[in-house]
């Protein structure tokens, strides 16, 4: 026993040692404070606390008909630990991403059967990019459960086509995970379609039942969307694709986003929330060894040498471009839907490093040093510039920290500001800070050019009581055209009102009598 022990910790001690080390990363970006709470996790945090404490059973992410609700349930399970604070939604993702580290070092095993070459790709993966550390560090709405989810089908997909082909409980996980995938996030379907496509070509649908258990099982996990789509006219399905709406960004912008904006915030050569490069003086060397990974996965492979995880992380690579560059998830400019090319990225880099090894090892330790000193960088310098620190916000006018949320609450509560109005970025944050004494129904835009959108409201019983209430505050941030425009539509109506400056915030309270936002005249939309 004691020699199966001391096999153990050899075997698994540097696999340990890199999830250590994805975690030591993770605390302390976050207690540096690098990463603002915004108004995304706020949503979440709330939506976990109404459901722990009021018994709330919400399907998606407040205001949304997309997103499935799976992350603020996992937040609520450890909020009856910690209570209803932000410590316990970070946890999850902490969680989260080291079960993501583990899966992606099983695929990768899987994969190249090499224990060194799946050690390495979890190494890059643990010490991760900036765009992978920004949608995974805190919850912005089913990031971390869908790669832990998508991962766990492609490692199942392998499994269950080989040895495992004859277990149901195999073919039953792959469906639930799909269908939990589904629900929490429409581009699933980058994992679903490939595993699908994968497991037809090689089992020949020789084990249909086993086809049948694996779909019911999607069915019955994805269900509150199949729900909530059938009892809200088909809201779901319009969500991902609305063939009325009218006609998007051309293809060729789609494509030119993928080369030129997608592709760099996969490599960590870019920030998710700035167009400009990042360490440029190192971007031609991380350009160059990206572009030979994907020259190496391309090629083809001799038969004594073929491997079925390769042949699936392709399949899923060829109709996740498919999808992106021809649907609306295209014309994003963050890169975050680029996040289920991280796993195969990292596998194939690790084979390449492994391919390197076999003739220069000393050149592919000094890429792979280079790859994760590359990834740390990124993340660092991401931290260092704070504000705006680790940030999803891509607009300049939305990012700004949390120094001068205490004091923007105290002044509220003496003033006579507990209910009011104010926008997304503000109003959920706001909220949850003040343990929801200060409630601001989110009914102001947020955009430079005051486009608005009613989804931002989402949250009905925050509007039911600011529109109860007999005082109102108007709350901005940063937008001093939107103040100009408010100043002079409330002179218009003869409403005398006081302002006032507090970090980013703009107050405009004590007016003579109450004005609703629709009152004031709306906003685009």
């Amino acid at each position: 026993m004691r020699q199966l022990v001391a096999t153990a910790l050899r075997r698994y001690a540097p696999l340990m040692l890199i999830l250590a080390l994805a975690l030591a990363l993770r605390v302390a970006w976050l207690a540096a404070d690098a990463v603002p709470f915004n108004g995304d996790e706020a949503v979440v945090a709330l939506m976990a606390k109404h459901i722990l404490l009021n018994g709330e059973h919400p399907t998606f992410f407040y205001g949304q008909n997309y997103s499935g609700a799976l992350d603020a349930y996992l937040t609520a399970v450890v909020y009856a630990v910690t209570g209803p604070r932000l410590i316990g939604g970070r946890l999850v993702q902490m969680g989260l991403f080291a079960i993501y580290v583990l899966l992606v070092y099983a695929l990768a095993m899987h994969t190249a059967n090499d224990r060194w070459t799946a050690l390495v790709c979890a190494l890059l993966v643990a010490v991760s990019s900036i765009l992978l550390a920004t949608y995974t560090l805190v919850s912005v709405g089913g990031y971390g459960e869908s790669l832990v989810l998508g991962t766990l089908m492609l490692w199942l997909a392998l499994r269950v086509t080989g040895e495992w082909a004859d277990r149901p409980l195999a073919w039953l996980v792959v469906g639930a995970a799909g269908g939990l995938a589904f629900w929490t996030l429409g581009i699933s379907v980058v994992y679903l379609v490939p595993v699908a496509l994968f497991i037809a070509w090689r089992d020949r649908f020789r084990r249909w039942r086993f086809y049948l258990a694996a779909v019911i099982a999607f069915v019955l996990l994805s269900s509150p969307w199949w729900v909530y789509d059938l009892t809200h006219n088909h809201a779901g399905l319009r969500a991902l694709y609305d063939p009325s709406a009218p006609g998007g960004v051309p293809f060729v912008d789609r494509l030119a986003g993928f080369l030129l904006l997608g592709l760099p915030a996969l490599f960590g050569m870019r920030f998710p929330w700035q167009p400009e490069l990042i360490l440029v003086p190192f971007v031609a060397l991380a350009l160059a060894l990206y572009l030979a990974v994907m020259v190496y996965a391309a090629r083809p492979i001799h038969s004594q040498d073929r491997l079925r995880g390769r042949t699936l992380l392709l399949i899923q690579a060829g109709v996740f471009i498919v999808v992106f560059v021809g649907s609306r998830f295209g014309v994003d400019a963050t890169g975050r839907y680029l996040l289920p090319l991280v796993a195969p990225l990292a596998v194939f880099t690790a084979m390449f490093l492994r391919h390197v090894r076999r003739e220069h090892p000393r050149a592919a330790t000094a890429l792979l040093v280079c790859a994760v000193t590359f990834n740390f960088a990124g993340t660092a310098l991401a931290a260092w510039q704070n504000p705006p620190g680790i940030t999803t916000q891509f607009g300049p006018i939305t990012r700004f920290d949390n120094r001068h949320d205490a004091a923007l609450i105290s002044f509220l509560l003496d003033h006579d500001g507990a209910r009011g109005y104010s926008n997304y970025w503000v109003t959920y944050r706001i909220a949850f800070q003040s343990d929801e004494r200060v409630i601001l129904a989110a009914r102001l835009p947020f955009k430079e050019d005051l486009v608005y959108s009613p989804r931002d409201a989402g949250y009905a019983p925050y509007n039911q009581q600011a529109d109860a209430s007999p005082t109102a505050v108007y709350v901005t941030s940063q937008h001093a055209k939107l103040d100009a425009v408010i100043r002079e539509r409330f002179k218009r109506m003869t409403v005398t009102f006081e302002e006032a400056q507090i970090g980013p915030y703009h107050v405009f309270y004590n007016l003579s009598r109450k004005v609703t936002p629709e009152e004031l005249g709306g906003w685009r939309e």
